[in-house]
């Protein structure tokens, strides 16, 4: 195993140095994902991001290592059973990020009867999702009484609710799960990984194949030698698609989903619950985070700019109409603490209309005539799959005979444990006696970062001051914002307060209220003065504000906004 190193400085100076096999371009978790493939592999790997690792749709999903019960209403079989398939293997190779998360279906009545054709409906619905793979988390679906409903989710209207159904999943903090990709990428298999940068250019040989990228970081060009690229940009993937063929049609269809969180005690689910949407046929995810539950998520076609996209207050309305229609206390705007959109890469004939909820989540992967591999579609759960599929493209058609005798042939991911995997179950069987900080202080960090928890922990036993909340009312430590700088490539506060820790999306008022103490506390890593905080500070109170101050969608009407 090659060992390597996580640091930007010196990743920028080994993509000026080292000619590579393949060079991937997105940092989201495709991007990470087929980083690992390829290093996994043998293979001399480097990625670009040019924000922050998973700052577009990997840190804004609905949190859910999933098959999707609707895809099987799609007919979509075949992607529920390989989702499930990995569900599977990354509770095996990261079980301390993936974890079993039980849903309730609540059935509801109409004037005390429920339809037949709707019983029969959801009960096939639920042996399928088993038998596709759903039985894998080692339990099968089952039908529970209204009482036993309640006792898990005692807001639900008693009056309309009858037995209902309870199924298995998973779920993972999507933004951890791609820091954590990208980090086993470059530590354990030596993949260049770097952040803020981006491509600007991509060089051709004299026969027209894609030779190297140029880069722009920190105020200066980096010419990168490379035998191939890998387009994994995610929303962004056309506007890499036009660097290689300026003249190619736009392929990518967004699709906006928007979740909001609540404080848990407004809804008192214990476990995660799908619920109808009234005057729709689609359903929303309501998930217990802690001491929040956040609630989502839409699926509309969006058409505005895809670099940070806005929720509306529209979009908030349908989630308020959602939640309010199937429980008995009244959620309001004024309950919301955090909201994030984010944008499904989806692809579709650009000629094409339709809801974009019926598109496929199924992925593709495409070749140039220079040789630019793109990677689009699919979703979080598979994305191991995606990137295995992408480097199989890379090494059938772009390698030469010299590069693919040096390396391995077959995506090796299958069984990869994930960086801080190992240690894992040792370090949370010992929670309770390993630290003065308490077992439930270590179980949470060992939850977020594995094995690696032991090195947070020092910080916080070796300074007080380290082991006092991040931002008053969350789980986080301000040792974590500290190990984000020191070890995780966090450049700015809103790479620490929105990805590398959730502080954002669970206490959006309140980590505003902590960005100075949290700018200050990690300043001197950074090598920030006064005006370097204060600019930080501006900037993310900047995102704050447009987050609060939610846009409404000028003469559209709600249905027609939300794609009905």
């Amino acid at each position: 195993m090659t060992t390597g190193a996580f640091d930007r400085d010196s990743a920028l100076r080994r993509l000026g140095e080292t000619p590579f096999d393949v060079v991937i371009i997105g940092g989201g978790i495709t991007g990470v994902g087929c980083a690992l493939d390829a290093a996994s592999r043998g293979l001399r790997t480097a990625l670009i991001e040019r924000d922050d690792f998973s700052s577009g749709t990997s840190s804004k999903s609905s949190k859910l290592v999933h098959g999707g019960l609707r895809y099987l209403q799609q007919g979509e079989i075949r992607l529920v059973y390989e989702a499930l398939h990995e569900r599977q293997r990354l509770r095996r190779n990261a079980p301390h990020l993936v974890k079993v998360l039980p849903f309730l279906i609540p059935i509801f009545s109409s004037k005390g009867v429920v339809s037949k054709k709707l019983a029969r409906a959801m009960g096939s619905a639920m042996w399928m999702y088993d038998f596709t793979g759903g039985a894998r988390i080692g339990k099968l679906h089952k039908r529970v009484s209204k009482a036993e409903a309640l006792a898990l989710f005692p807001t639900l209207p008693e009056q309309r609710l009858m037995s209902s159904y309870l199924y298995y999943d998973a779920r993972a903090d999507d933004s951890r799960l791609c820091i954590t990709v990208a980090r086993t990428a470059a530590l354990d298999f030596g993949a260049t990984v770097v952040n803020g940068a981006a491509v600007t250019g991509l060089r051709k040989n004299a026969a027209g194949r894609v030779c190297g990228v140029t880069v722009h970081a920190d105020g200066r060009d980096i010419e990168v030698e490379t035998a191939s690229v890998v387009n994994a940009a995610g929303v962004w993937a056309d506007d890499v698609m036009a660097l290689d063929e300026p003249e190619r049609r736009r392929t990518i269809r967004p699709a906006k989903g928007i979740h909001i969180t609540v404080p848990w005690h407004k809804v008192r689910n214990d476990i995660a619950a799908v619920i109808p949407v009234p005057g729709d046929k689609r359903s929303v995810f309501v998930v217990p985070w802690g001491d929040f539950t956040f609630i989502g998520t839409t699926d509309t076609d969006y058409n505005g700019g895809i670099d940070d996209p806005q929720c509306t207050a529209e979009d908030i309305e349908y989630l308020l109409r959602a939640i309010n229609g199937s429980v008995t206390t009244e959620i309001t705007v004024d309950d919301i603490v955090g909201t994030w959109a984010g944008l499904r890469p989806l692809v579709a004939d650009p000629d094409a209309s339709g809801r974009t909820a019926d598109l496929s989540r199924r992925h593709k992967v495409t070749e140039s005539h220079s040789g630019v591999v793109t990677i689009t579609g699919g979703k979080l759960t598979t994305y191991r799959e995606m990137a295995a599929d992408t480097i199989d493209e890379i090494i059938t058609h772009v390698l030469d005979d010299n590069a693919r005798r040096r390396i391995h042939r077959r995506s090796r991911t299958k069984k990869l444990r994930l960086h801080g995997a190992e240690g894992y179950d040792k370090l949370v069987s010992s929670a309770d006696t390993i630290s003065s900080l308490g077992g439930d202080v270590v179980r949470h960090l060992a939850d977020r970062y594995g094995s690696d928890a032991r090195t947070v922990l020092a910080l916080a036993e070796s300074d007080p001051d380290l082991a006092n909340p991040l931002v008053p009312g969350l789980p986080y430590l301000r040792a974590e914002a500290v190990f984000g700088v020191r070890t995780e490539m966090a450049r700015t506060l809103d790479d620490v307060l929105s990805r590398r820790t959730r502080a954002r999306l669970l206490g959006r008022d309140d980590s505003a209220a902590a960005a100075r103490s949290v700018a200050e506390l990690i300043a001197p890593d950074l090598g920030w003065d006064s005006a370097d905080i204060e600019r930080e500070v501006a900037q993310y109170n900047r995102l704050i504000d447009e987050e609060r101050n939610v846009p409404k969608l000028p003469e559209v009407a709600l249905d027609v906004a939300l794609g009905h």
